[in-house]
């Protein structure tokens, strides 16, 4: 068991000297990524596959132990399915789409999350990080073998960085001594306490909750169905919160909330912990104990994700509590919607302001993602006796009525944003549906030629429903006939008979119409690239 302390479930990228260590002066790299977490390694496998040099540098050799990061949501795995990345995933993964919820001793409701039929990726799969991470990495070994230009050291850690108007200095420490590199531009993903925001003296600010949650991953052989299961109040563990999870390997996440009063370094430790879980599961059920962890959690922001040649994605740039699974989920769309931006940057195809939009874009995903966190905790949480009094209300009414479900909140779970306002939005035609216009992810669908996700060029696409495509070079053709695709005309359609849509290359929608021409659609291209004039 870890209670605490660091040490690697996997290592995946062991120290090696290199020789940038040899060189008389510190070599240049287009791109750099601090951190090897889920968000900075699916920003080098993006950038890697579009042909972009990447170096990613981790202070660690390869996966922390622990589940930390166990839900991930459908969007994020059609990221990384576009990424080559998802089969291990999925094959590995716990699949789930029902939740329960408890209070006392009984149940008051369930929930299903499992969308309309007609999506090649489930709504929720549970994974440990370690193996995210693992499955990744394997997948960033397979396109280095085929050319990816990506890099990763392990054991390499930054030391200083000096951000200039020209490129960026960095200071390495290593297992044999610091070096110096520069690059184009840094990407931070090291996390909430991100050494490079300190280091360039950002500020970070947001919200404590005064609360303790103590996180266990439990080793255990029993009959659970594979569910969400989240009590208020139950008698194993009164005046509290408690959810259960499935994960692969028979471990289940247990997250016991503790309140804020706690000695955080007693309440650790196996004699403290095996009680309550003991109290939960019954005298007849055996466990181990595999790893423990206290938090307190907090929702947090940068005020800016860009700083001159120096970004921010993940956790380094927003925090926000695990209920709702919001953080890593909200880092790898982070890691998405920067990947296609720098490649087409680096490659001279888009001018650099077209890399202002990710602040745009992600600060309205981040502040989405932290007020449904707050929500939540909130509600987990109550501090006042007027909070509390409304939260009992609401329990009270949802074992009766369904309207007042939807007011219990135990963890909104991860959404994909939709970019309303965006700077790269283009023409978004009356009559079609709300929830694919301009700014939305697209929305998968079985056509007879394969999934529709999969069908989407790596750059910009023209989906011509039920018309034919202008021809517009620089974008990848896409004909759809709703009479083998039923439901690409629900999503898609309305009550419309035709449409053009223009997909973005991280697969959000950039532009549609009725009917447009080549010049109209090139104009929406050249306004999604950046180049707005």
């Amino acid at each position: 068991m870890i209670a605490g302390r660091y040490r690697l479930a996997h290592t995946l990228y062991p120290y090696a000297r290199h020789i940038d260590q040899e060189a008389g002066a510190p070599a240049h790299h287009p791109i750099v990524i601090v951190g090897g977490g889920p968000v900075g390694l699916t920003l080098a496998l993006d950038l890697g596959l579009r042909g972009t040099p990447a170096l990613v540098l981790d202070d660690h050799e390869g996966a922390g132990q622990g589940s930390r990061a166990l839900c991930f949501a459908k969007r994020t795995l059609e990221i990384v399915d576009r990424l080559g990345a998802a089969d291990t995933m999925l094959d590995k993964g716990v699949v789930w789409n029902r939740g329960r919820v408890f209070r006392e001793d009984r149940e008051i409701y369930d929930f299903d999350l499992l969308p309309e039929a007609g999506h090649k990726i489930p709504a929720f799969i549970n994974l440990q990080q370690p193996y995210f991470e693992k499955f990744l990495v394997e997948r960033i070994r397979a396109a280095q073998a085929n050319g990816a230009p990506i890099q990763i050291r392990g054991g390499n850690l930054v030391t200083a960085i000096d951000a200039q108007a020209a490129h960026v200095d960095m200071q390495i420490d290593t297992p044999d001594g610091p070096y110096n590199i520069s690059a184009d531009r840094v990407i931070a993903c090291d996390g909430a306490r991100s050494s490079i925001r300190g280091m360039m003296g950002l500020s970070f600010d947001g919200r404590v909750f005064e609360d303790n949650f103590l996180i266990a991953d439990v080793t255990m052989q029993a009959d659970f169905p594979t569910e969400r299961w989240f009590w208020f109040n139950p008698e194993f563990h009164r005046d509290q919160s408690v959810l259960l999870h499935k994960q692969p390997d028979n471990v289940w996440r247990i997250d016991f909330q503790l309140g804020w009063d706690v000695d955080r370094n007693e309440v650790i430790k196996p004699e403290n912990v095996r009680p309550m879980v003991a109290a939960m599961l019954g005298p007849d059920v055996a466990f181990d104990l595999e790893w423990v962890s206290v938090y307190t959690f907090q929702c947090s922001s940068m005020q800016e994700y860009r700083h001159g040649r120096v970004f921010f994605a993940g956790d380094a740039a927003h925090q926000v509590s695990p209920f709702g699974a919001r953080g890593a989920n909200g880092g790898v769309q982070d890691a998405d919607n920067l990947g296609w931006k720098l490649a087409m940057v680096t490659a001279g195809q888009a001018p650099d302001s077209l890399l202002d939009s990710y602040h745009y874009e992600r600060k309205l995903a981040a502040n989405e993602n932290i007020l449904n966190s707050s929500r939540a905790t909130d509600f987990l949480t109550p501090k006042t006796p007027v909070s509390r009094m409304f939260r009992e209300a609401v329990l009270d009414l949802a074992e009766q009525v369904p309207f007042a479900r939807s007011l219990v909140n135990s963890g909104r779970l991860s959404t994909p944003a939709i970019y309303d306002g965006s700077p790269l939005n283009g023409p978004d035609a009356t009559g079609l549906p709300h929830r694919t216009r301009p700014g939305s992810s697209v929305l998968d669908a079985p056509t007879p030629g394969g999934w529709l996700l999969e069908r989407l060029g790596d750059g910009f696409t023209v989906m011509a429903i039920d018309c034919e495509p202008p021809a517009v070079a620089g974008t990848t053709p896409l004909t759809l006939h709703t009479a083998d695709a039923p439901e690409v005309a629900v999503r898609y359609l309305g009550d419309a008979t035709s449409a053009l849509y223009l997909i973005r290359p991280d697969q959000h929608v950039a532009a549609r119409w009725i009917s447009a021409g080549a010049a109209q659609i090139v104009t929406a291209m050249n306004k999604a690239s950046g180049r707005f004039a």
